[in-house]
């Protein structure tokens, strides 16, 4: 019998997998679910790729679905608060004990291959193969599988039996990997079409609805293009927005953001897509699915008077979003960042599209090899903004924005998801201890802090 490992001893499994990188192609997944006995041939699936809104598109699918009455799996990365989350069966992670004993499993069949003389898989591969093990196993009739980076060889494209390839917007990002323009990045996505399948698409930018509409063609696959303009009787707010899109009246969602519906209306359209395929839902569901939907970290309001905002804008699209949804929900509203990036996304991008909505810019490290220090990126943001401070902590960040904000302020948290978990829990924190009573008054007032110039100096 397998001997299982602890959860301690998995994670740090995990951890040591990170070793081996990201490497493009099937070769190693073919590898992994041959040993596993192809789990992923006994699935259905609605296979989503794109730049942004995959995680929202996700969430608004398997919502509906899941009213609809469909024991649903859904994979998803980067996680926000646990790594459990990224394998789901109806809303509910992977338990810490079958996580555990699929991932000792893993284990042994990757020292199987290497002992075969094949490569060691990656982190994404085994987590892969391992949902695709779980979600056969726990019976699910329909998986919505988030691609990790690009489609056509990415690790999740094993799947051969699709049934809606779903795309969201198409814009640069991970571009040393995918491709160096849009078009390129696009025809790497277009990659998860299957022969049989429908397809469905945010109709963005021009170039990669042009290369999805030619691979469509080639593989004779149905692709209906999804025009935000097309969406009627549009009221947005921060806790409800609602519209009338495809024959459906007065849809809510209480996702914020203004291009949540957007997202929003690519869900639906591949739910219709998907009900042609022999998957059908009730009106029902459509409604209570879209209304019930959550995803953590995208415009997700924590708190109000002052407002606390966090987003996983981290490419120029989600930026550009980001900055007119604040331009929208908070005009001429005094605006505070906290600002965190991975080393290797477009910081100059990001920075110059959002700096001049803000007041003040703080900038915190994001760790592991990819990481970026807070003076470095505050460094960079002194391009674009005349006030910006490294500082030396997330609980620093927190403190300090609160201190700075009166009720009518806007902090906004964004960059890279994956910090923005654990500013999550610290600024709940924060605000429990804040209304204890008896609080140290002025707590966190004379911690010190490094300006752009290299000055340690005082509040």
């Amino acid at each position: 019998m397998e001997k299982m490992m602890t959860l301690k001893q998995t994670m740090d499994y995990v951890e040591e997998l990170g070793k081996y990188g990201v490497v493009p192609g099937l070769e190693n997944m073919e590898n992994l679910a041959r040993k596993l006995g192809n789990p992923q041939d006994g699935l259905s699936f609605v296979h989503i790729a794109g730049t942004n809104g995959k995680g929202s598109v996700s969430a608004f699918i398997s919502e509906i679905l899941q009213q609809a009455g469909y024991r649903t799996g859904r994979y998803i990365s980067p996680v926000i608060f646990d790594y459990r989350e990224r394998i789901q069966v109806n809303k509910r992670p992977i338990s810490q004990k079958e996580l555990c004993r699929k991932m000792s499993v893993m284990r042994r069949i990757c020292e199987e291959l290497t002992a075969e003389g094949k490569p060691h898989p990656t982190a994404f591969e085994v987590e892969t193969a391992m949902a695709l093990w779980h979600f056969k196993e726990q019976g699910c009739g329909i998986v919505v599988l988030e691609t990790g980076m690009g489609g056509l060889l990415d690790a999740t494209n094993i799947v051969s039996t699709t049934k809606v390839a779903v795309f969201t917007s198409i814009s640069p990002d991970h571009m040393a990997v995918l491709g160096g323009t849009v078009r390129k990045i696009a025809e790497q996505k277009a990659g998860i079409m299957k022969p049989g399948a429908a397809a469905v698409a945010f109709k963005g930018d021009e170039d990669a609805v042009e290369v999805l509409k030619e691979h469509a063609l080639s593989l004779g696959v149905p692709l209906t293009l999804v025009d935000a303009a097309d969406a009627r009787r549009v009221r947005r707010g921060l806790d409800r927005q609602s519209f009338s899109y495809g024959g459906y009246e007065d849809l809510t969602i209480t996702l914020a953001g203004n291009y949540q519906i957007e997202n929003a209306m690519v869900a639906l359209a591949a739910v219709r897509a998907l009900s042609e395929k022999g998957f059908p839902v009730p009106e029902k569901a459509v409604y209570e699915g879209l209304s019930k939907a959550s995803w953590p970290a995208r415009f997700q309001i924590l708190s109000r008077k002052p407002y606390f905002i966090v987003d996983g804008a981290h490419n120029r699209d989600a930026a550009r979003r980001l900055s007119e949804s604040l331009e929208f929900y908070f005009t001429n509203r005094r605006i505070l960042y906290i600002i965190g990036m991975l080393r290797d996304k477009e910081q100059d991008k990001v920075l110059a599209l959002t700096c001049p909505l803000a007041e003040q810019v703080f900038t915190v490290s994001t760790r592991g090899s990819r990481g970026c220090s807070a003076w470095d990126l505050a460094c960079r943001a002194g391009q674009y903004h005349p006030n910006v401070t490294a500082l030396d902590s997330l609980e620093e960040a927190v403190e300090l924005s609160y201190l700075l904000a009166d009720k009518d302020t806007v902090i906004v948290a964004f960059g890279s998801l994956s910090w923005l978990g654990e500013l999550i829990g610290i600024q709940e924190r924060f605000l429990s201890q804040r209304e204890r009573p008896g609080r140290e008054a002025g707590r966190g007032r004379n911690h010190m802090r490094s300006d752009l110039h290299g000055k340690q100096k005082k509040d």
